[in-house]
């Protein structure tokens, strides 16, 4: 028996597909590849809209930023497709504008911008996860003679960019410890990268931050001066009685030994927190802020070895983000992985 050659049986095809028959069968065999095709695609269909995002962080050098650049690393790989193009802003409050503008379909903002925030579109925001608790600091040089907040009367002090929730919750501090933030100090607007470069060189007496433990640009600044963290746990129940939208956000707080190794003093410091929430708008695609709420999670212990803040992002209290609601995809990825 001869062998078909390869030469053979194409002939034999091209003779086969003459037929009225076998056209329509050939035709039926691509129709059904096609279509075989097509459901292996929907198959691999991500669920959420792909291309660019923008994320709205904080000032340069602060634990937002490190945070943004960290989780916008994840989402390439977690979300192919997905792109976040991350703004550095003054911080909260213009967060909270830029996600209701919608300049940004994600931000981060203390629970006490979103409670006092009032702008238009309060009503869309709505909320993805409770992040971590950033820890109020006032920094001073370690030879200063402030040693508690009242102590800083007639000093230059960094109060914070004026969008920021520093400022809001400065601000506060300063009158529950009986100063006018206007008129008993010299205010200074700064983030905390510019404020920790003024304080170094002498042109700031004081700053106050509001950030997650360890903040990179205190690190830094105690590497490079003798600098001490004042305690301020003593306003904790002042702060919180004060009248204000956002002053059940806060609670008494303190901050660990060692948290700046090279700072003083070397023991624990009293002072006040406050939560951190990932925010968004209730319009974005629920698909999109599903995949975000898994990618915030699922990347909490390779973030956390480069911003220690993030180890505490836990799904046992992520759901708690009053005063927001949560985003109708953040809601759908909390019940899929309720035990």
């Amino acid at each position: 028996m001869t062998p078909t050659t390869p030469s053979r049986l194409g002939a034999a095809v091209r003779t086969a597909a003459r037929s009225p028959l076998w056209r329509t069968v050939l035709v039926l065999v691509l129709l059904v590849a096609g279509l075989g095709g097509w459901w292996l695609s929907a198959g691999r269909s991500p669920g959420y809209p792909r291309g660019e995002t923008r994320f709205a962080t904080g000032v340069q050098r602060g634990v937002y930023d490190r945070y943004g650049q960290l989780l916008e690393a994840h989402v390439a790989k977690a979300m192919p497709g997905v792109r976040l193009a991350l703004d550095n802003t003054e911080g909260s409050i213009d967060n909270l504008a830029r996600v209701t503008s919608g300049q940004d379909d994600f931000a981060i903002a203390t629970a006490d911008a979103v409670a006092d925030y009032q702008g238009p579109g309060k009503d869309r925001l709505r909320a993805i996860a409770r992040l971590y608790d950033d820890y109020l600091q006032l920094i001073v040089p370690s030879s200063s003679t402030v040693h508690r907040t009242a102590d800083l009367k007639g000093l230059r002090v960094g109060v914070g960019l004026p969008q920021s929730g520093v400022n809001l919750v400065t601000r506060r501090l300063l009158a529950a410890a009986g100063l006018d933030p206007d008129h008993d100090i010299v205010p200074v607007s700064a983030g905390v990268g510019d404020a920790a470069d003024q304080l170094r060189e002498n042109k700031l007496d004081a700053f106050f931050w509001s950030g997650g433990l360890p903040t990179s640009a205190l690190t830094d600044l105690s590497d490079h001066m003798r600098m001490r963290v004042v305690p301020l746990g003593d306003l904790a129940g002042a702060i919180h009685k004060m009248e204000g939208g956002g002053t059940d956000a806060y609670r008494a707080a303190t901050m660990p030994k060692g948290t700046y190794p090279n700072a003083d003093p070397k023991d624990a410091v009293a002072t006040v927190a406050v939560p951190n929430l990932l925010i968004t708008r209730d319009e974005v695609d629920p698909g999109l802020v599903e995949g975000m709420t898994r990618a915030v999670i699922d990347s909490r212990d390779q973030i956390g070895s480069q911003v220690h803040a993030a180890q505490l992002v836990d799904l046992r209290t992520a759901v708690y983000t009053d005063p927001l609601p949560l985003h109708e995809g953040a809601a759908r990825y909390y019940r899929s992985v309720k035990p």
